[in-house]
């Protein structure tokens, strides 16, 4: 990873990489430091199929490390750009495809949010307006992948050579200090667009950086390697057995994507037999086993309730516990569940996961 990110956007500056893997209760996927990238232990799925978060956390050695965000409001800056530079080395490794369905999983996970959030919400902007609030309140996936949407659409208007020459540049000359979102703009003009008034309507900046949700200029991401996966719930929904379908060599993300594109109302005998035939709820990749769980409490699958009460009390990654308890909470019966399970587990959460949590789990 570290060879492919120097091949794209210029030596490593920091001398030597490691990755700790840090106590169960870590509250985040990543945290990039300087040398050393802290992960959670979430990210062990004993295939390596979850490595797109070390490809994250090293494409901040360039995208916030190297050049980070001035303020808070310019979150984004790290965030997107990083994004953008995982897909990158993602691409690289392991080829388009994946690259492919990485993106479109993050646009559903970004119009998601984006949803709750509000369609007209400031906190769907770029630049964002924390002034007098915590910095944590802009910490969503709209800095993450709405930021990454605007440099594909940068890359699919001006040419991905005049991109990565940019960016290369960019991370060369900005080495070792802060940068705003207008001075993002700036430098996108003086040495990108160079003055090119056409090219910048094409983009049009102020909709993205000031604008709410996603502009309507946004590429459109597609993933051929999904269609397998659209097929086999097409044809689940339609009564075949979870056996007959074809997963063969299914990678983490097809399984998202068919997690995420099952029927809304299943019944138990369609969860028992999903659940039989894959082991969802003994899975050992945390993102499919969270999936899995969301669509357990939503049809209050009863089988799948230990592997549910062990997950919360087995880690502390905040991605996969407010959803979690906010689930249940929104349950006619989850309340009590949600109570008991955080009653015992909150002493082994992190500050920051409880902060969040203890305004959910009332």
């Amino acid at each position: 990873m570290v060879a492919a990110a120097e091949a794209l956007y210029g030596p490593y500056q920091w001398g030597r990489y490691d990755v700790l893997v840090m106590p169960p209760s870590f509250p985040f996927g990543g945290m990039e430091n300087p040398m050393l990238t802290f992960a959670t232990p979430t990210v062990l799925a004993g295939d390596r199929s979850l490595t797109s978060l070390v490809a994250h956390e090293l494409a901040h050695s360039w995208s916030g490390n190297l050049v980070t965000n001035a303020t808070w409001n310019d979150f984004w800056l790290n965030e997107g750009f990083t994004v953008y530079f995982e897909l990158r080395i993602m691409e690289a490794l392991y080829g388009p495809e994946r690259m492919a369905m990485l993106e479109v999983l993050g646009r559903r996970e970004v119009e998601d949010e984006i949803a709750g959030l509000g369609a007209t919400s400031k906190d769907t902007h770029l630049r964002l307006a924390l002034e007098g609030r915590n910095p944590d309140d802009g910490m969503t996936t709209v800095a993450y992948d709405k930021g990454a949407a605007l440099l594909r659409l940068i890359e699919a208007t001006v040419g991905r050579p005049a991109l990565d020459a940019w960016l290369r540049s960019w991370f060369a000359r900005r080495a070792f200090t802060s940068a705003t979102t207008d001075d993002f703009i700036a430098d996108l003009r003086a040495n990108l667009l160079h003055g090119d008034q056409a090219l910048e309507a094409k983009l049009n900046l102020p909709a993205w950086i000031d604008g709410p949700g996603i502009p309507a200029n946004a590429t459109t991401p597609t993933a051929t390697a999904f269609d397998r996966v659209d097929d086999a719930v097409k044809r689940f929904a339609n009564g075949a057995a979870a056996s007959t379908l074809d997963t063969k060599a299914w990678v983490t993300q097809q399984w998202l994507r068919f997690l995420g594109t099952l029927p809304e109302k299943l019944t138990a005998a369609q969860l028992a037999d999903l659940d039989k035939a894959f082991g969802f709820s003994t899975s050992g990749n945390s993102e499919v086993l969270f999936a899995w769980l969301r669509i357990a409490i939503r049809h209050r699958y009863e089988p799948a309730m230990p592997a549910l009460d062990h997950f919360l009390t087995s880690q502390g990654r905040r991605k996969f516990l407010r959803p979690l308890y906010d689930d249940l909470m929104k349950t006619s019966w989850g309340p009590p569940v949600a109570h008991r399970i955080y009653q015992r587990a909150r002493p082994t959460y992190h500050a920051v996961s409880v902060q969040t949590l203890d305004g959910i789990v009332k």
